[in-house]
């Protein structure tokens, strides 16, 4: 297509027409313009909407998607029980308490911001009573470029084709003309407006959502400006990033959002905030909620699950986790094992002797590692610390790491779980708890391992649970400082162009106690995180601190003077991954076995959904897929629109 027949052809679907609006942009902006739409069909209307007699469900997963299935089956007059590995409900949402400088303060996985079309997540909030004021509305959405100007986008208009207009035009950096010039990157731009599930997946899936940019020859400064920065939010680097995702994220947020760029966030903790608030109601709505317990599998029936095994409960069979030959394991020091469960495990000579850990942190189920300086172990995921016995010191972890019993065979070492090997909180628990249900709504490590047996039964589906991935790990480094940051105007910051610091949080700028310790003390507290760091890029923690340190003093000189009073470092790898490829793999809602269902941000829909309304949604997908079985009412799920507006 030449230039000019491709700007007026553009100018043709925008409706823009020789600089000024046009009686024909008023009707595209009726007809194009994104509305809000219901998913599901509702079933028949003669179905009734609840269980006459009660049936048993039990939900895997205490985060968002567990919450929401769980919620929505006690609505319908199940019994329910849900149950989290982590002292705490929340998932990437929960928090926890640090005591720094003397005080006590509340500290999570770090900053989120949340968007007027989380519809079902929003609801989910208003129907556990989520208080007017736990949420302010944000200012703006600022972009630190490293070498640039600062771009600020505020709250856009929510018709198009002025939303669009707006970004570009609050833009120093990019203006109309050039945008149209740009007439050769204009096509692959135009067709994230094209946004329509079958299609863009079976086109796109299979390239990453730089190569797609860089292929279709986009504007080099649209792409730094506004598509880099956005597309890092999922927290997957956009060089492997599914191109399809890509636009399904940007429909969901952006171009296809009825809302505009317009998201809140919390004055207080999350955990305060939003997720003691979610678990009142769950338990005012007669939910079983079992915290600190993990579930070791699901026992399996005549192609059903009859029950959900809980850690500590007697072992069909043989308890043993893994068989390792004595030669592995160094003569000091820990060797570092996986059963073939996928169970992180650590094992040592003591003398004549062996000792072994189930090596996943009693906090939240993450791998912990021997740390050389105080000869314990270290969970980096929430800087949780356990002594050589196993015995929480430090972080949030209450539990102590799980002691596993020892057998010598020959040359073999087995590994088992034994009377002695839970920690309290374990043992305390009920054994099994027999289903009717059953919803996974773990993340995707705590999925895979749990479904693992489910696989042996239907290879298909074990396929699909294998191919999930996570993304690159991601840090999160908290600092209490001396002083202000004048300099700093808003709360949030998305960062472009550094080494590792993707967004800032000034946390005494929006959110107690921070803003009252900042008050009190003339200082501040800042976050920084980083998105998603590549291989190539994952150093030492103390590394990767000190050259977050250095990324904070060029993005705000007068840094450069202050002095850290205290810090909280956490690197973690749990954020569901985006790759090419993975989506034609995916296990969806329902699965093989006939009452297994699944729900996360991880799990396979043709909705347009993301992240935390993604976790929601599915969480109420899945309750739907019961209901039809039980010949209920399936609820309407409202989503934004299921194409672009120029599908």
């Amino acid at each position: 297509m030449q230039r000019r027949d491709f700007i007026r052809h553009f100018l043709k679907r925008t409706g823009i027409g020789a600089g000024i609006m046009t009686a024909g942009t008023a009707g595209l902006v009726g007809y194009y313009q994104p509305r809000k739409q219901e998913y599901g069909t509702g079933g028949p209307e003669n179905f009734p909407d609840k269980l006459k007699v009660p049936k048993k469900a039990v939900v895997v997963g205490g985060g968002l998607a567990g919450i929401s299935a769980a919620l929505e089956l006690a609505r319908r007059n199940f019994e329910v029980t849900l149950v989290e590995a982590s002292p705490a409900l929340g998932g990437k949402l929960t928090g926890w308490n640090i005591d720094a400088l003397g005080e006590s303060f509340p500290v999570e996985h770090g900053f989120h911001g949340f968007f007027d079309q989380y519809y079902n997540l929003n609801e989910m909030f208003a129907s556990a009573g989520v208080r007017a004021d736990a949420f302010t509305p944000s200012p703006g959405y600022p972009v630190l470029f490293n070498g640039k100007a600062l771009e600020v986008f505020g709250q856009t208009p929510k018709l198009f084709p002025f939303n669009i207009l707006s970004v570009v035009g609050q833009s120093r950096t990019l203006d109309i003309a050039s945008f149209l010039r740009d007439y050769k990157g204009l096509p692959p731009l135009i067709e994230m407006f094209r946004y329509r599930y079958d299609r863009t997946f079976h086109d796109f899936d299979s390239i990453d959502f730089m190569t797609y940019c860089r292929r279709g020859e986009v504007l080099p400064a649209f792409v730094d400006t506004v598509l880099h920065p956005f597309a890092d939010a999922t927290m997957n680097r956009m060089e492997v990033l599914s191109a399809a995702e890509a636009m399904r994220y940007f429909h969901f947020y952006f171009m296809g959002s009825p809302e505009g760029l317009s998201f809140r966030i919390t004055t207080r903790d999350c955990m305060s905030a939003l997720i003691d608030p979610l678990e009142r109601k769950l338990k005012a709505s007669g939910v079983t909620v079992v915290k600190g317990q993990k579930v070791a599998g699901l026992e399996l029936q005549s192609g059903r699950v009859a029950s959900v095994r809980l850690d500590g409960a007697a072992l069909p069979g043989n308890a043993q986790l893994a068989s390792i030959p004595k030669g592995e394991v160094p003569a000091s020091g820990w060797l570092q094992k996986q059963s073939d469960a996928g169970v992180p495990l650590l094992v040592a000579r003591r003398g004549s002797s062996w000792a072994a850990f189930d090596a996943r942190c009693t906090h939240m189920g993450c791998p912990v590692s021997p740390e050389k300086e105080t000869g314990g172990f270290l969970c980096p995921c929430h800087a949780g610390r356990f002594d050589a016995e196993g015995a929480p010191v430090s972080g949030p972890p209450k539990a102590p790491l799980a002691a596993l019993t020892v057998r010598e065979e020959g040359d073999l070492l087995v590994l088992e779980r034994g009377s002695g090997g839970t920690s309290d909180a374990v043992a305390s628990g009920p054994g099994t708890l027999p289903c009717d249900y059953c919803v996974v709504a773990a993340n995707v490590r705590g999925a895979k391992e749990l479904l693992q047996e489910s696989g042996a039964a239907f290879p298909s589906f074990g396929r699909q649970v294998a191919s999930l991935g996570e993304a690159d790990p991601y840090a999160v480094w908290r600092v209490w400082l001396d002083r202000p940051i004048r300099e700093a105007k808003y709360p949030f910051y998305t960062v472009s162009g550094f080494t590792y610091t993707d967004s800032i949080s000034l946390y005494s700028s929006f959110q107690e106690p921070f803003a009252g310790w900042a008050k009190k003390t003339g200082g501040c507290v800042v976050e920084l995180h980083a998105y998603a760091i590549a291989p190539g890029q994952v150093r030492p923690e103390r590394e990767i601190r000190d050259t977050m340190l250095r990324e904070l003093h060029e993005m705000f000189p007068e840094t450069r003077g202050s002095t850290i009073r205290h810090e909280l470092f956490m690197m973690q790898s749990n954020f569901s991954r985006w790759a090419p490829g993975d989506h034609a793999s995916r296990p969806g809602v329902e699965t093989p076995v006939g009452n297994l269902f699944l729900a996360g941000d991880w799990v396979g829909t043709e909705a347009p959904v993301f992240l935390m309304e993604a976790a929601a949604f599915t969480g109420r997908m899945a309750v739907n897929a019961i209901a039809a079985k039980e010949s209920l009412k399936q609820s309407q799920l409202p989503i934004v629109p299921m194409n672009g507006i120029f599908a």
